[in-house]
């Protein structure tokens, strides 16, 4: 037991006096056997008996440490396919784990809800030089210190060769060997918690990778051949025991690792036509299995469905929040990015980032050219907490040619006013690790597959480029060649130093104190769309103002973004700029203060004359009394 009710009832369940219960669903195998290794190097075998449902199971004098497959009709032997830990990879024996042996400090912790997250995305395996967990932990601190409240760790359950986005992973119950121990991970999460971060993770169950996937070796049922993903068959949901074996890895990684919740991977290929959606079954599913403490499930959903954030008694699927891709996409056109792909559909313009801080996003019903279809779903109706907004995330700065960031495409004058106006929207906002200090090191997709799967990935990466013209000009007349290997890696890993160069050291003060203002400031803490206005000011111009919860004359905010010259408005007939008599902007915070890098802020405010909007900067105003002379 882990202090939640929670046992997992399939792979290996240490019993104790030496003895460990094992459990695996093989309906079409005649026999299924435990085969311990020895100390001798030896395979004890021990048969397991057939139980109701397809299962074998049965009790074998196993230790914690020990190692095992499970032999399949007398032939060949596999890791077990619910294994906690596989200690040398995707085709090497699984290891017995006592989960319960970790001492857990952390009682008095009650979990996240979706108000007031700042999340921050991150790979373990290229956050730091050893890319383990617990190189994570003397970094915490210092995230914590940046604002961010909680961790999301792209996916670590196991993979093939020596380093993966995770995407492709096989083990889906064990963190993977080259990261740490499974101990390794809960330490990581207990000592999160001590400081008040929580920490999330990334879990694919729409596919499996290619290498190392056993689970057709135990059953052909567990994939719907009926329906394709982009990365093959999805498991069949409508079979109860392949729909146990992902529920119940969910509420493992909650019950077992104490993690604050999930991040659910391109939820619109869970392909399930069951009267419960799986999604809303492993949800509630995961909560029970947390055990009092409030969960935070994110949805990642392309065509940005809203339902996935309604209660499941409303016909939804429960989640907390939901990512949303509108606004990235426009503001990376506004950053300079061509409008072309699926960015097509785009213009990067004023009145784009304004819909999306006004009404979570841009396409909620309207035809959509390059799906040639409509896309998306009211929007406007969830609240700005449960949609989740990122300037950059693992997919998005992949997919340029290069994996170049942000700030290497919009320049840093532009990259600080879109930082923040995305600080200060009421709607959860996300960073991709090294966003914060100007990363230099650029991110790529990578995976170490040799051989002809290694060759296949890398045309199939090129392939997917070539989606963007310009992208495909580089591919066929210039020889450009995307990196997926082990460059790919290398250059995608951060240099943690870089955090207190010049340049570098002035990005993150901008980010710390945006997060600060964002957390200490009663207005922007609010996250109230009741209480958020704006207007266009011009093609790449725009005026938010926010109103506190008492609609004093000290509650009003300002923010204006302008990301093209200084904007003179003579006339200036916006009343969202005005103020009563006896009252003026002040400033607050802009993208231009020296101390971010900028060249000096100013601000006209307009009391006597011309109002005056800076070009290439975002600037935060607050009410204030004019002084008397």
């Amino acid at each position: 037991m882990t202090g939640t009710g929670f046992t997992l009832d399939i792979g290996a369940s240490w019993l104790g006096d030496g003895r460990t219960r094992f459990r695996a669903w093989a309906p079409e195998r005649r026999a299924v056997a435990v085969a311990l290794e020895s100390s001798g190097g030896g395979l004890r075998l021990h048969p397991l008996e057939r139980a109701a449902g397809g299962y074998f199971e049965g009790v074998a004098p196993a230790r914690p440490g020990d190692r095992y497959k499970l032999k399949l009709d007398g032939g060949d032997a596999f890791p077990d396919p619910a294994a906690r830990f596989l200690p040398d990879g995707p085709h090497g024996p699984a290891e017995v784990v006592d989960p319960n042996a970790f001492h857990w400090t952390d009682a008095g912790w009650g979990g996240l809800s979706a108000r007031g997250q700042v999340i921050y995305e991150l790979h373990v395996g290229a956050y730091t030089e050893a890319g383990t967990f617990a190189a994570l932990l003397p970094e915490l601190p210092k995230l914590k210190h940046l604002g961010v409240t909680c961790l999301e760790l792209m996916p670590v359950n196991t993979f093939p060769g020596r380093f993966n986005w995770g995407y492709d992973g096989v083990g889906l119950y064990a963190p993977c060997a080259r990261y740490g121990r499974p101990d390794d991970l809960r330490r990581l999460v207990d000592e999160a918690h001590r400081l008040g971060l929580g920490v999330i993770l990334d879990v694919v169950y729409n596919h499996l990778g290619p290498d190392g996937n056993y689970l057709g070796q135990f059953s052909p049922r567990y994939f719907d051949t009926k329906h394709h993903t982009d990365w093959g068959d999805p498991p069949d949901f409508g079979e109860p025991a392949v729909r146990h074996f992902f529920v119940e890895n969910a509420a493992h990684w909650i019950a077992e690792y104490h993690l604050d919740g999930l991040r659910l991977d391109a939820t619109q290929d869970l392909r399930d036509v069951s009267r419960r959606h799986v999604l809303a079954e492993l949800g509630a599913r995961a909560r029970q299995a947390a055990g009092g403490r409030r969960l935070f499930l994110v949805a990642e959903n392309e065509p940005q469905d809203v339902a996935l954030v309604a209660p499941e008694p409303r016909g939804g699927m429960g989640c907390d929040a939901l990512w949303v891709d509108d606004f990235h996409h426009s503001a990376r056109v506004a950053a300079g990015a061509t409008s072309e792909a699926y960015l097509q559909d785009y213009q990067g313009t004023a009145n784009e980032l304004l819909a999306c801080a006004l009404r979570n996003g841009l396409y909620q019903g309207q035809w959509y050219d390059w799906q040639k279809k409509r896309r998306g779903t009211p929007l406007w109706k969830a609240r700005p907490e449960q949609v989740v907004f990122s300037l950059q995330n693992h997919d998005q700065v992949a997919n340029g040619l290069g994996g170049w960031r942000l700030h290497h495409l919009a320049g840093a004058r532009r990259a600080r006013a879109l930082t923040t106006f995305f600080l200060v929207l009421p709607q959860t906002p996300m960073l991709f690790m090294g966003q914060e200090w100007f990363a230099s090191a650029p991110f790529d997709f990578f995976a170490d597959h040799g051989g002809d799967l290694g060759e296949a990935v890398r045309r199939g990466r090129a392939q997917f480029l070539t989606q963007f013209p310009s992208a495909q000009r580089a591919i066929e007349r210039e020889g450009y060649q995307p990196r997926s290997g082990e460059a790919a890696f290398a250059g995608s890993r951060l240099d943690l130093r870089e955090r207190d160069r010049e340049g570098h050291g002035q990005a993150l003060a901008l980010h710390r104190a945006l997060l600060s203002m964002r957390r200490e400031d009663p207005v922007f803490a609010r996250q109230d769309p009741r209480q958020l206005a704006g207007a266009v000011l011009g093609p790449q111009a725009l005026a938010l103002r926010f109103t506190g919860e008492g609609a004093g004359e000290d509650d009003e905010r300002l923010v204006l973004l302008n990301l093209g010259t200084t904007l003179r408005l003579d006339p200036c007939p916006e009343p969202l700029l005005s103020l009563p008599k006896g009252r003026r902007w002040g400033l607050r915070l802009s993208s231009e203060e020296s101390r971010f890098g900028g060249a000096g802020a100013t601000f006209p405010t307009g009391e006597e004359g011309p109002f005056l909007v800076p070009g290439l900067a975002a600037v935060v105003l607050s009410s204030e009394e004019v002084p008397r002379p």
